[in-house]
């Protein structure tokens, strides 16, 4: 006969160290513990033994032999296979035969450990006692954070014309007793904004101009300009994208014809700004353009059902547009969260030809699977509807202004991307609640106030005095007990690294995939070389949202000795040789360039000692090494 009551399915012996021991004795056959005579609480006894060891297989919308633990009342209605208790007597329920191992042939938990005598004690008297039950607690799937949109009312302004954000950081302030910041100076300020809007620091020539500027309103007409340069601003945001879209030049899939670029689409939707919600909705239903992102990669060989590319648009739809990571739920339910393998394979049916059969641990389960968006509550989609109309049906889905996670889940990027920690963390998890949950609503409904445009949460973002504060070492300050101070200090990426190196010498590459109204080719246009290997740039075989910012063994090797670098600096070394600068003249440009400053006394005495007279081409090589090796120039402070 099929038991229902498969309870207790997978341990966590971890969080259940308070609940049963590992080394409990079997009990003997035919023979319960006694109830314990003590009146039961819920919330003290019975809740952390569901908790631990039942959760997983009958709650959170699990029902494993159709039995549920969400709430008394399922668990009254019992399974497949009857009543699995029967309140008052205890003796008699199904539930304490199978946790007490009175039937050898099915023990609960069929994997883990026992439960001790003490623990099924309590259940006795749990079931005794009328299973008493704690107000409306569930074990049901909770509902979603951050769905539903929300438009806090901002606090009340400090000053004349203060930026949004800071009316909502102010409350935040006075509970944590931050004290408002002194602001970066003007050159440092000015440094931060050309990297994070354009990806390039700035030219010696517009730096001067921007400091001898007087206007109390400097800083944002700095970042209105910059926001407009819309060439420079779509290559650098390339590479942001590519990462997040599996876009790149070369790689799995690009000779034989399995893979599709979406570069020029991407370029053009970049450097138009075209509002988000478009943007999105060409993505989801997309043209013969922008098909590359939902066409994914079609492997050589043998593929993982968790895999194919169905699976991988579900996969990338909910991670890059929703902040939900479905990987695990595409091959079973999710151990580390509540999605389930029905998800997944909903949300891929809507680009299947036809119903989908589901796979578990790529081994067929006998059913199959019918289209379906992840929050039903958000709109239903026909499964009976062609694939043409069910991908323009889940794109109005997710763009609707009824779904508050696709822009929170995008300025959250924006975020951490400026500030070097999302609002909520980790990225690809929005049903996490976020440090400061008023901010992030206000710019999730703040970006459909304003059409979707993604340059204005930009320019509020760098507008801020938030933007503004002296940065800070979140290596110490990221875990659990986070409390934003200030822009975490950040390395450059390593397009950021490899333009910032061609602007300092000059040397830009060679070959690219979209042609530069500046005549130089910036590095998110290229192929990914060793050096931008190592500084980070993934292959794109994945969605990639964040990068890892931890140095490694690798990135000093290659920084080092790697050979790109060393002919990179040795061309540009031999570039800088060939120009009549005496050897102060050409220190006073490199520190311009690279450092946005003068060299000090010290510095240039060793840098022009270093040169030589007449400038030599080792001197100009080795002063190169050891400029882009100082952390002022390989990080944004």
């Amino acid at each position: 006969m099929k038991l229902f009551f498969e309870v207790i399915c997978v341990g966590l012996a971890a969080a259940s160290m308070h609940v049963f021991s590992a080394t409990a004795p079997p009990q003997q056959a035919g023979v319960l513990p006694p109830a314990t005579k003590n009146r039961v609480i819920f919330d003290r006894d019975i809740r952390p033994i569901f908790e631990a060891s039942c959760v997983k297989c009958h709650g959170r919308g699990r029902d494993k032999g159709g039995f549920q633990l969400d709430t008394r009342q399922t668990i009254l209605r019992g399974g497949d296979s009857g009543p699995a208790v029967s309140p008052g007597k205890s003796q008699d329920s199904l539930l304490i035969t199978l946790v007490a191992g009175l039937d050898p042939e099915n023990i609960m938990p069929k994997k883990g450990s026992r439960l001790t005598p003490n623990q099924i004690g309590l259940l006795r008297a749990w079931i005794d006692q009328d299973l008493p039950w704690e107000g409306n607690f569930t074990f049901a799937r909770p509902i979603p954070l951050n769905l539903t949109p929300r438009e806090p009312k901002l606090p009340p302004s400090g000053r004349k014309g203060e930026n949004p954000i800071d009316r909502l950081l102010g409350p935040y302030f006075a509970l944590h007793k931050i004290k408002s910041a002194d602001a970066i100076s003007d050159a440092l300020f000015a440094r931060r904004v050309y990297l994070d809007v354009l990806g390039l620091l700035p030219p010696p020539g517009d730096l001067d101009r921007f400091l001898s500027e007087r206007e109390a309103d400097k800083r944002g007409r700095l970042v209105h300009r910059l926001l407009q340069e819309n060439e420079q601003y779509a290559e650098h945001w390339l590479s942001f994208w590519n990462d997040l879209l599996r876009n790149d030049y070369r790689g799995t899939g690009y000779i034989d014809g399995g893979r599709k670029q979406i570069t020029r689409w991407l370029f053009s939707a970049l450097s138009t700004n075209m509002p988000y919600d478009q943007f999105v909705s060409e993505l989801l239903a997309p043209s013969p353009a922008s098909e590359g992102f939902i066409n994914g990669i079609v492997w050589r060989g043998v593929v993982n059902a968790s895999q194919t590319p169905q699976m991988q648009a579900a996969q990338n739809v909910s991670q890059v547009f929703m902040g939900v990571n479905l990987k695990c739920a595409s091959c079973h339910d999710s151990f580390v969260s509540d999605w389930r393998l029905s998800d997944a394979y909903g949300l891929a049916c809507v680009y299947s030809d036809s119903p989908l059969e589901m796979f578990q641990c790529d081994k067929p389960i006998g059913k199959r699977a019918e289209a379906r968006f992840l929050y039903p509550q958000l709109g239903e989609i026909d499964a009976q509807a062609d694939k043409t109309a069910r991908t323009k049906r889940l794109a109005e889905i997710v763009i609707s202004p009824k779904d508050g996670r696709l822009t929170r889940t995008i300025v959250n990027r924006f975020w951490e991307r400026f500030f070097g920690r999302g609002l909520v963390e980790p990225l690809d998890d929005m049903e996490q609640p976020a440090w400061n949950q008023d901010l992030l609503d206000w710019l999730g409904a703040n970006l459909v106030s304003n059409r979707y445009d993604l340059k204005k949460t930009i320019e509020l973002m760098l507008t801020s005095q938030a933007y503004q504060f002296p940065s800070v070492n979140l290596g110490e300050a990221g875990g659990k007990d986070f409390v934003f101070r200030g822009p975490g200090v950040r390395r450059m990426s390593a397009e950021q690294f490899r333009d910032a190196i061609a602007a300092l010498a000059g040397v830009w590459p060679h070959h690219s995939e979209l042609p530069s109204i500046t005549n130089h080719i910036r590095a998110s246009l290229v192929a990914a070389d060793p050096l931008a290997t190592a500084l980070g740039r993934p292959n794109r075989e994945q969605v990639v949202t964040v990068r890892a910012s931890a140095a490694t063994t690798l990135q000093a090797l290659e920084l080092t000795n790697g050979k790109t670098l060393a002919d990179l600096l040795q061309t540009a070394a031999e570039q800088l040789t060939a120009t009549s600068l005496s050897a102060g003249e050409l220190t006073e440009e490199l520190y311009m360039k690279a450092y946005g400053r003068t060299p000090t006394a010290n510095e240039k005495d060793l840098a022009t000692a270093l040169l030589g007279t007449p400038v030599r081409k080792d001197g100009v090589e080795d002063l190169l090494w050891a400029m882009v090796m100082l952390p002022e120039f390989q990080l944004v402070y």
